[in-house]
């Protein structure tokens, strides 16, 4: 496992770099990945973003001015803020096994790039490119934009309970370059859509209680989706919707991607392990935030997660 010191020393070397994304981008990977290719062309490089057809109405500004050409043919491929590869978009399933250098911070980091840096104890990926970054040179604000994103989306604008004195310290010396920090806290944290807000109130009407109120199981069906004509775009982050409910400390977000094809993200307190949880379905994440896949009728899915969270949980 690289160190901040080594990983900076290899990219300097380095030229025609590809940068990924994981698939449903979030703030995270595309500030991430945009603040690198940044980075990297400060110091003379030449870098792009693989485009990611996953892009938001909210992500997609900051990755657009980096998306590689048509036919671009890189020399080394790094990814941002993916902890499997089973998270590759589809445009990037052909980069599987070659990727050059992988950085993340997710616990269940699998360590698939030929080099690898990880650091399981950062609120945001961000935060380790952040130091990464400042050792290949000065933090422009070209670079700082992007990295408050990728650093304010992951912590939830510092209200999770995974924000540490590194991630205050990393986003004051952000905000020190000047960049316009307000119109990406009220961009990401104070504006929803009218379908959004719609989308919220339907979970919220279905919402399932369980073990005295500590467990909320949301759900968001195709037919929801549909019927609303909700876009990508106006699905983000529904997850931290039902942490905000008063005496829930597990939080079950069920979004169908297809016909009995379940994503689900789970939010927990210190009494469930999230990520444990979705280890046992093939995913992973953070003790307070993971995710996985189930591929089962709803009744079949919510079962599965019911009693993972039993089984994982402290009392």
């Amino acid at each position: 496992m690289l160190t901040v010191r080594e990983a900076a020393a290899l990219l300097q070397s380095w030229d025609n770099v590809l940068i990924l994304t994981h698939i449903r981008p979030d703030g995270d990977t595309v500030g991430c990945a945009a603040a690198l290719c940044a980075g990297l062309r400060a110091i003379g490089r030449t870098a792009y973003l693989l485009p990611n057809p996953g892009l938001t109405n909210t992500t997609r500004p900051y990755f657009t001015p980096y998306a590689a050409p048509e036919g671009f043919a890189p020399e080394k491929v790094v990814s941002a803020d993916i902890a499997t590869e089973e998270l590759f978009p589809d445009n990037a399933q052909s980069y599987k096994g070659r990727v050059d250098l992988a950085i993340d911070h997710h616990p269940s980091f699998e360590s698939f790039g030929r080099e690898n840096i990880v650091r399981p104890d950062a609120a945001a990926c961000g935060e380790l490119l952040y130091d990464i970054l400042a050792a290949l040179g000065p933090i422009t604000p070209e670079i700082a934009l992007p990295l408050y994103v990728a650093v304010s989306t992951d912590c939830g604008c510092f209200a999770y309970a995974n924000t540490t004195a590194h991630t205050h310290a990393v986003a004051a010396a952000l905000l020190r370059t000047g960049i316009d920090y307000r119109t990406v806290n009220k961009t990401f944290f104070r504006t929803k859509t009218r379908v959004r807000m719609q989308l919220e109130a339907a979970m919220l009407r279905e919402a399932e209680f369980y073990d005295k109120g500590r467990i909320v199981f949301l759900t968001v069906p195709l037919s929801l989706m549909e019927s609303l004509s909700a876009t990508e775009s106006d699905a983000e982050e529904l997850s931290s919707l039902g942490g905000q409910i008063e005496g829930v400390d597990c939080a079950v977000t069920a979004r169908e991607l297809k016909p009995d094809e379940w994503k689900i993200s789970l939010r927990t307190g210190e009494r469930v392990n999230a990520t444990k949880v979705c280890q046992l379905y093939g995913g992973g994440g953070h003790a307070a935030a993971a995710g996985c896949t189930i591929k089962a009728p709803l009744e079949e899915t919510r079962r599965r997660m019911l009693s993972g969270i039993a089984q994982v949980a402290a009392d």
